[in-house]
């Protein structure tokens, strides 16, 4: 008797205990249902339920949001260690924008872009500052690195009209970020009568990211390229 009495009790311990489970399920999936309707935000669970359904921006038509660099950067350059050079870029992918009538790029480059860079160089032993500004007119990103390059329409050092070329590392923990220019370290090349000379750079051509960021940073938002004809979908 005992027994059976005790698996009864056992029995309706485990009812009860269902009972308020599926009453406390109901509430927060009401809580839930109210979280969206207030907020237009779904909770984790559910967001990862939708996302399993959703449609891509590709599918639904929807334009991708564009490849992009943005942010504000003092960096240590190894040749001048004491000195203050910092940069400020804010470049934003314009796919097949800028065109090239005549040529096989007539409709343009996937990597066309626009956006500003703005750069200074404090000397430390006189204190001068050197500035530039240039028009971005080209992007090209990958993961967390990012080349870009722009013409020079603003500078106290007489290079206006010159394409100069950036790369940016946006790092992965503090202290990580790194950004390359293309004035610093490379772009040198000997012509046929051996003397040395400094080529023209290229759209989107930049060294590797040499020089650390010491305060700041910068954000890289990579997109795959798009193919011609499907610009602003």
């Amino acid at each position: 008797m005992f027994r059976i009495r005790t698996r009864i009790r056992i029995r309706s311990r485990a009812s009860a205990r269902a009972r308020v489970s599926a009453r406390a399920a109901r509430g927060v999936a009401a809580a839930g249902l109210a979280l969206v309707a207030l907020t237009g935000v779904a909770p984790a669970s559910a967001t990862g339920a939708a996302s399993a359904t959703a449609p891509s921006a590709e599918q639904d038509g929807r334009a991708a949001r564009p490849a992009s660099v943005s942010g504000t950067a003092r960096i240590s350059y190894a040749l001048s260690p004491d000195d203050e050079i910092r940069f400020t870029v804010d470049a934003l992918a314009a796919p097949y924008t800028h065109r090239f009538p005549g040529t096989g790029a007539a409709e343009g480059l996937p990597t066309d872009a626009r956006g500003t860079v703005r750069y200074s160089h404090r000397k430390a032993d006189t204190g001068k500052v050197y500035s530039a500004e240039a028009q971005v007119d080209c992007l090209s990103t990958g993961g967390p690195v990012a080349t870009l390059t722009a013409v020079v329409t603003r500078s106290d050092v007489g290079n206006t009209g010159e394409r100069i070329g950036l790369s940016i590392y946006q790092g992965s923990g503090h202290g990580d970020a790194r950004l390359g220019f293309s004035w610093g370290v490379a772009n040198m090349d000997v012509g046929a009568d051996g003397k040395p000379y400094q080529p023209v750079v290229g759209t989107c051509m930049a060294p590797a990211p040499f020089a650390p960021v010491l305060r700041g940073g910068f954000t890289v938002h990579h997109t795959e390229l798009e193919a011609p004809g499907t610009a602003g979908r």
